[in-house]
């Protein structure tokens, strides 16, 4: 009889084990069904908790550049900050290198690139993008008294081309026949390729044609430069970009941008940078 009681207490031992064992694999499984459900609902959520969207940036003007005292403006400045006010959290801005704008975006050093991002389908497969909210196009920038020089491919031929690396204007001095018999030679920055036009090391800079609103005019640095007169390149348009997949926070901010606009807030801005005309999303 000891025997026998003895083992069926082993026995229910043993069941009770085996359930342990089963409950806690359920445990498990349930944990990963929803770290998989709130990844899949995107960024919106670990945006908001932490009440700040990472912008990240390159200095250029009339986008994002200091002033006289230092401080952060510039057109896309003020309508960043103009959207995060509607999304209701802070916009902080963080100077990246635009070569590694992906890397940084996908490493969630920043939460969105927000910076005359030109639309592409490359970038479109890599990356959610924003509604297209401005037009641009690349031009050429040279000296002054050569801006009637360079106006054919036998005159550009053999001249030492600048651009940003992994830029629209890289594109065009890489892939348009115009520039196919051209030295052409990237830098980090499209403020660095008008340098380089400026001190004599390049003869042309490929940037975009924004920039060249508010950096190339009397009484600049680059008063000596001058945009090459019917020679434009790839038309394009800027978006916002977020993390691949993350539908909720690109929608949240297509909306806040329409917000923007409808409030009249977007087209004051581009008025003060000169930049009306080219947008792209209206006042409903």
């Amino acid at each position: 009889m000891k025997k026998l009681t003895a083992f069926i207490l082993s026995a229910l031992m043993a069941v009770t084990a085996l359930t342990g064992c089963g409950g806690q694999s359920s445990s498990s499984e349930a944990s990963k069904d929803n770290s998989s459900s709130q990844s899949a609902t995107g960024d919106w959520s670990y945006i908001a908790d932490k009440g700040d969207l990472v912008i990240g940036i390159t200095y250029f003007e009339p986008m994002n550049y200091k002033d006289e005292n230092g401080e952060l403006t510039g057109f896309e400045t003020e309508f960043a900050q103009s959207v995060c006010e509607k999304l209701g959290v802070k916009a902080n801005f963080q100077k990246i290198d635009w070569d590694s704008k992906e890397v940084e975006l996908n490493a969630k050093t920043i939460d969105c690139i927000w910076n005359g991002l030109t639309i592409t389908d490359e970038r479109q497969e890599n990356m959610g993008i924003s509604t297209p909210y401005m037009e641009n196009k690349q031009v050429m920038v040279t000296k002054a008294e050569n801006a009637d020089k360079f106006t054919t491919a036998e005159a550009v031929k053999g001249a030492t081309v600048v651009a940003e690396k992994k830029s629209a204007g890289e594109d065009v001095a890489k892939g348009d026949e115009f520039f196919k018999e051209a030295n052409y030679v990237s830098v980090d920055s499209q403020a660095k390729a008008l340098l380089e036009v400026k001190s004599g090391t390049a003869d042309i800079a490929i940037i975009d044609y924004v920039m060249s609103i508010g950096t190339i005019s009397d009484g600049t640095d680059y008063a000596d430069l001058k945009v090459v007169e019917g020679k434009d390149f790839a038309k394009e348009q800027y978006g916002i970009a977020v993390r691949k997949g993350d539908a909720e926070t690109l929608q949240k901010i297509n909306n806040a941008v329409q917000a923007v606009a409808d409030d009249g807030k977007l087209e004051e801005i581009a008025k003060k940078y000169n930049l009306q005309d080219l947008l792209l999303v209206k006042a409903k």
